[in-house]
């Protein structure tokens, strides 16, 4: 510890790493072994829950003098130190992200989730969910489902879905490494097999299973849908599907970032980390850095910790400005003050108010900072 500039302590913060949380799926499978060879209890691991506080699953610290505590002890016990003031200020004492890695060798159910007002009067008061998608792998001609077709009506879809017949409603697109998709909440979606994905998401488990392929679950009986709420919150006029993001992208000494969404509830960058990439922490929130290819270290005042590809860190609010050096790429996120995180930085560098507008939430909605 260490007395801090308002006369109270500090704790002496470091980097932290966490255990990952497997989830055995029936669409589940063993990429995450075969791409970062992790140590995997099943070849049906669909989910990997890797900075988590809800109560489906909490991570656990793996690394340094906090190994073994939970992030809601370490929430309860520090608050703003670890989330920083900006973000206790908004969320309480919630953390208000979940950082997943997902490996689908087929396809998920096509779902959809409520936004928060919606779920606030049907899910006893839990948020909704917004996410994105981040492709680590895909395999040749991989697709996945964003979105309906235009003119899908909700009779046409509600109808299909009772006859077991969706598919010529649902949007297919093809996806490669690298792609970045948008998932607001309302967007039909669903991943297609033979593709791993780094999940950005507010901290929600909350989906509506709207239709499943006709298969059986492990039990021999179909999964339970959901399509009362579903029909309630699907986006039919198609306004809040988009293109997959091109992001803008910034050359740095050491490396080039790349802005890919900056909504209401998280704001993602891709790092690609070809040296040094000088990062600043100003305590008003944490960040996530998920290492999807290479490795590194992360180097800050009081030392450095290592990373390899499939770690994802949490940089709490107090740790200060740091250092990421390596060769990798990292996906980045963190709850924005859009204006001072993102707009105000890249029109420093030249870009316009129309060329801002790629980027995915920067000027809609009103929940969070802007």
């Amino acid at each position: 510890m260490e007395n801090s500039a308002r006369g109270g302590t500090r704790y002496m913060w470091y980097p932290l790493l966490f255990e990952p949380i497997l989830k055995e799926k029936i669409w589940g499978g063993n990429t995450l072994q075969k791409k970062y060879s992790r140590k995997l209890p099943s070849v049906k691991i669909g989910e990997s829950w890797d900075v988590a506080c809800h109560p489906n699953g909490t991570s656990v610290v793996a690394n340094g003098p906090l190994k073994g505590q939970t992030l809601r002890q370490l929430i309860d016990s520090y608050g703003s130190q670890l989330l920083g003031q900006e973000v206790q200020k908004r969320f309480g004492g919630k953390f208000p992200l979940l950082i997943k890695l997902l490996d689908a060798t087929e396809f998920l159910s096509v779902q959809v989730h409520p936004d928060d007002k919606y779920a606030a009067l049907h899910e006893g008061g839990q948020p909704g969910k917004t996410e994105m998608w981040y492709i680590i792998h895909a395999q040749p001609g991989a697709q996945l489902i964003y979105g309906l077709v235009p003119g899908t009506s909700r009779e046409e879809f509600e109808q299909a879905v009772m006859e077991g017949k969706l598919e010529k409603y649902l949007r297919s697109i093809e996806v490669k490494a690298g792609d970045v998709l948008y998932i607001p909440a309302g967007v039909v979606h669903a991943i297609g097999p033979g593709i791993l994905i780094c999940e950005i998401q507010q901290n929600s488990d909350t989906t509506y299973r709207v239709y499943d392929w006709n298969r059986l679950g492990d039990d021999g009986k179909p999964r339970e849908l959901h399509v009362d709420k579903a029909l309630d919150v699907i986006d039919f006029s198609g306004r809040l599907t988009r293109d997959k993001l091109t992001g803008l992208s910034v050359e740095e000494e050491g490396g080039r970032r790349t802005y890919y969404i900056a909504c209401d509830y998280f704001a993602v960058e891709k790092i690609e980390c070809r040296g040094s990439i000088y990062e600043k922490g100003d305590g008003t929130k944490f960040f996530t850095l998920t290492a999807v290819e290479g490795q590194g270290e992360i180097v800050y005042s009081q030392g450095n910790q290592p990373f390899k590809g499939g770690d994802s860190i949490l940089i709490p609010a107090c740790l200060g400005d740091y250092v990421i050096r390596g060769k990798c790429t990292i996906i980045k996120a963190y709850v924005p003050n859009r204006e001072r995180d993102v707009i105000a930085p890249l029109q420093a560098k030249g870009f316009t108010k129309d060329q801002l507008g790629v980027i995915a939430g920067l000027f809609e909605g009103d929940g969070g900072e802007k």
